[in-house]
């Protein structure tokens, strides 16, 4: 198609849906889920030329301030909204899990053909700065037969507040003692070591850039950068590779936890079973209970729901996790308690 003709066509699909009659829906936060949530929100835009969903992927922390600040429709983040955040803004948010995915832990060492495996304890020394270099020894006991360089480890971290962030400091916090004493759980915390890249996007481009590197992203961005993303061994004892499988496994044991009542603000890392991969987690929306805008919120809601139902299907082929069906019952009845003006707007949302 030539650049004139490719022109007259954007124009006439502008004029196809009035400027008025289109709704605007901003949100921000998370990098974990960014990947399918643009792709989420490029096929639902398609398909509802009424709407226009724009998401910034700024990270966990940034989505909770923007969320909590009114300046989006919507946050997402990978960490729960602390007690003390959800006061703030008098209760006003609905934690809605919308795909489960894996913190990895992926490295640059094109020498190294096989996966690389990883206990617990070495993934907190790594990042505790208490083992340097790619060949010593308690790495090479757990990886017998590869040919590991004697080179230095390059630890990157995110740089930014973040989910993925939490995610595994969560886990490392779990898992080794001197890690939730000396550094603990969050958003941001104060590295021992190691470089900083914002965003899932930084922490990928600087490690797939540096020799010897180690950074933990989400399961989807290693796959799509091809990046080897190494196995950890679980609770259980067993070296578990990331896969949707291994993580969809690290749900279950939350599912049994769980009750209708559930505000979905719950921790997986680190769980039961012998195939569960143990760094993963829900990646929730943050959505008010109360919105001034009816049409706003109506429209949230009707595409909350499609990521909810239609939307999964697109999980597990960019790398996450579909949510288990038995969810949805919990989720449609948290959404239809979002009111708009005083009155429910699920009624014209979903169905």
């Amino acid at each position: 198609m030539k650049r004139s003709q490719l022109i007259a066509l954007v124009a006439t699909l502008a004029l196809a849906v009035p400027a008025g009659a289109q709704v605007k829906l901003n949100g921000a936060g998370a990098t974990f889920p960014n990947i399918i949530y643009q792709d989420w929100m490029l096929t639902y835009n398609k398909a509802h030329a009424d709407v226009q969903l724009n998401y910034q992927s700024i990270g966990s922390g940034g989505g909770i301030r923007q969320f909590s600040d009114g300046t989006v429709d919507f946050g997402a983040s990978d960490a729960p909204m602390k007690d003390s955040a959800i006061a703030a803004i008098n209760g006003n948010v609905l934690h809605i899990p919308t795909v489960l995915g894996g913190d990895v832990p992926t490295y640059n060492l094109p020498e190294v053909m096989a996966t690389l495996r990883f206990t617990p304890d070495l993934l907190a020394d790594i990042f505790l700065g208490k083992i340097t270099r790619w060949n010593d020894a308690r790495i090479a006991a757990v990886n017998p037969g590869a040919k590991l360089p004697g080179t230095d480890i390059v630890v990157v971290h995110r740089s930014d507040g973040s989910g993925t962030t939490f995610i595994w400091t969560d886990y490392l916090s779990k898992i080794s003692p001197e890690w939730e004493q000396k550094v603990g759980r969050g958003t941001s915390v104060n590295w021992p070591v190691g470089l900083g890249g914002k965003g899932n996007e930084g922490v990928t481009a600087t490690v797939k850039q540096t020799p010897g590197a180690i950074g933990y992203v989400e399961l989807g961005y290693a796959m799509i950068n091809k990046l080897p993303a190494g196995a950890v061994q679980n609770k259980s004892g067993k070296f578990v590779t990331p896969a949707i499988e291994s993580i969809t496994e690290a749900a279950a044991g939350a599912m049994r936890a769980m009750d209708p009542s559930t505000d979905f603000r719950v921790s997986i890392t680190n769980p039961d079973g012998d195939k569960a991969y143990p760094i993963a987690s829900f990646t929730w929306f943050l959505l008010r209970k109360q919105y001034d805008d009816a049409p706003k919120a109506t429209a949230l809601v009707k595409f909350v729901w499609w990521a909810e139902t239609e939307g999964q299907s697109r999980a597990e082929p960019l790398g996450y996790a579909p949510l288990p069906k038995q969810l949805r019952p919990w989720i449609e009845a948290r959404l239809k308690t979002i009111t708009a003006g005083g009155k429910p707007v699920w009624t014209t949302a979903a169905r």
